[in-house]
Parts: structure tokens; C-alpha cells; sequence
């Protein structure tokens, strides 16, 4: 139970924004991304204290709309079950960068608060990093790539929460519900295409 809500409340960073250098799948990766499931590989870190994330999946929807439902602060919470608030604190008036804070609450566990500042490189990637919050480590890229009529979405994260769960628990908790939260990228991000006719 303590993993599940870790793996939510991680949910909620993922939602966060952002990105990292596109990865390397390995051919048995590849062909679940090709039949439609999303890669989810999470391991611990160097340093011992946070994880890594690598995530992918395939899109049916142009860079440009999945990129939009990305960047959408007030639509993360419904992506993520344990995101309870994400609001925009700062803005680049050219729309370069932004200041975000989310809040994420789980049963039994305090509320973390997380402020990340993301660079947008629209359509192609998000970066973001830690500004202050609750988490320790919080840094990693979204990049979005054209692939046939969609996008291949990578997401990369180095995430350090403000307490200890074992990791074992930690990481069979985040391949459950990282995909959950990709395949609600792709549920929203198709209802975006189909209203934008794109």
C-alpha cells in the first residue's frame, strides 16, 4: 500500500512537465510500443537516494497537440490520481519557460509540495528542474518526436522524494502506474486531436 501511494504521488512529478534526450529501446521494447503499450523501465539512481525514470509511448496525434496537453497545468490533475493542484506561479511572457507549483496528497501521507521550472521548446521537448518544494531531486525532459502520423513521446526523470519507502516496493509500484499515467497522456491527447480536427 505505502509503494502504491509512492508510485502515485511520483505519478504526480511525471505529470509535472518534462523531458530528456531521446533513449535507445532494446527490440522487445520496440515491439510493445508498437503494439500500443507504453516502456516503462525505473532504477535507482547513483546516488542512492532518488530514481530513474525512462518512459515511452506512441501517440496517435500530431507533436504540436501532444506537446499542448503536456504543458496544460490545469489538466494534470486528471492525469494524475494523487496531483491535487497545479498552478502556474511564473511565466516567461514570451512563453519560453514557466514556474510551476503542484501539490500531491496520498492517503496516510503528508502533502508534498514541488516547484519545477520548465523550458519549452514547442513541439519537440520540455525541460524542467527543481526550484524549491518538498522533493529533493527533480530534474529529467519530455521530448515529443514525429512518427508516422503521431508522436513517439520519451519522458527521462531523476526524481528524490522527501521520505524512504524500500525501493523494491518503490519501483514495482512505479511500473504499475507510470504507464497509467502515459496512457492517460495518449487518452488526452487523442481527445485534443479530435477537437482540434488534428
Amino acid at each position: 500500500m505505502a509503494a502504491m501511494r509512492l508510485a502515485l504521488f511520483l505519478l504526480a512529478v511525471l505529470a509535472a512537465a518534462s523531458a530528456a534526450a531521446a533513449f535507445d529501446l532494446a527490440p522487445r521494447e520496440q515491439a510493445a510500443l508498437d503494439q500500443g503499450r507504453p516502456f516503462v523501465d525505473v532504477r535507482p539512481a547513483a546516488d542512492g537516494d532518488s530514481g530513474l525514470i525512462q518512459a515511452a509511448i506512441d501517440i496517435e496525434a500530431s507533436p504540436e497537440v501532444v506537446f499542448s496537453v503536456i504543458a496544460d497545468c490545469d489538466l494534470a490533475p486528471r492525469m494524475v490520481m494523487s496531483l491535487k493542484s497545479c498552478r502556474i506561479t511564473e511565466r516567461d511572457p514570451a512563453g519560453r519557460w514557466d514556474v510551476r507549483e503542484q501539490v500531491s496528497k496520498m492517503t496516510f501521507l503528508p502533502s508534498v509540495r514541488n516547484v519545477f521550472r520548465s523550458d519549452y521548446e514547442p513541439p519537440r521537448a520540455i525541460r524542467f528542474h527543481r526550484v524549491s518544494g518538498d522533493l529533493k531531486v527533480y530534474e529529467g525532459e519530455w521530448r515529443i518526436e514525429p512518427r508516422g502520423a503521431g508522436a513517439r513521446v520519451t519522458y527521462e526523470a531523476q526524481v528524490g522524494t522527501p521520505f524512504r519507502v524500500p525501493r523494491p516496493l518503490a519501483r514495482m509500484g512505479l511500473r504499475m502506474e507510470v504507464p497509467r499515467a502515459l496512457l492517460a497522456l495518449r487518452r488526452e491527447a487523442l481527445a485534443r486531436a479530435r477537437a482540434y480536427g488534428r
